[in-house]
């Protein structure tokens, strides 16, 4: 029994589990719950939720559909909504992620934006924002970490990291712009190492 538990777990073997009993009520729900906690920063939240806690998709197939869902239009956590939805249960799993993602955020957006305007002139509203800007920003660091760990395949992979960050932060270039050029040089990069080891097996 003891070595069974050191087995590590199959992760394909897990989401195939997890997705085989999804409901499209499901769906909802679970991105309901992430519209209405993720403070601060969504991409955490969808992590916890959709990889670690429900095992809907791992790691890399998570930052497959972040990626898309940074390069197209709209907002990151909707576009993931969508994306995962229809591959979950189809149109129907996607409209659910959708309204489940939108309806607490604007429910609590609406009573946030009530308060504001009454009481945004205090000094405790602009501590609290502070605060919830720097929390955010520790938990976006964790999810980068945790995700690298997994997503790097090569440590040439890092300079493309630096690239990116430089590109979008120094030199102001478009986030389309920058995924294309970065992909580009990654494809460049990535697939005559791949065909080389290849050619050697054969």
């Amino acid at each position: 029994m003891s070595e069974a538990n050191k087995r590590p777990v199959d992760e394909k073997a897990l989401v195939a589990e997890a997705r085989a009993k999804v409901t499209v009520f499901d769906v909802f729900l679970q991105f309901l719950i992430i519209g209405a906690t993720s403070f601060g920063g969504v991409v955490p939240y969808l992590r916890e939720n959709l990889v670690t806690k429900n095992h809907w998709v791992d790691d890399k197939e998570f930052v497959e559909l972040l990626s898309i869902s940074q390069s197209l239009p709209g907002l990151n956590a909707t576009n993931m909504a969508v994306l995962l939805g229809d591959r979950l249960k189809g149109w129907m799993g996607a409209v659910a992620g959708v309204l489940g993602m939108c309806l607490p955020g604007a429910a609590i957006m609406l009573a946030v934006g009530i308060v504001y305007r009454i009481h945004g002139d205090h000094n405790f509203v602009t501590y609290m924002l502070k605060g919830v800007a720097a929390a955010a920003t520790g938990l976006l660091l964790a999810t980068v970490i945790q995700l690298g760990k997994k997503s790097l395949a090569h440590q040439f992979d890092l300079v493309f990291v630096l690239v990116t960050v430089l590109a979008v932060n120094r030199l102001h270039l478009g986030v389309p712009k920058t995924l294309i050029f970065v992909g580009l040089a990654a494809i460049f990069f990535h697939y005559p190492r791949k065909s080389a080891t290849a050619g050697g097996v054969q």
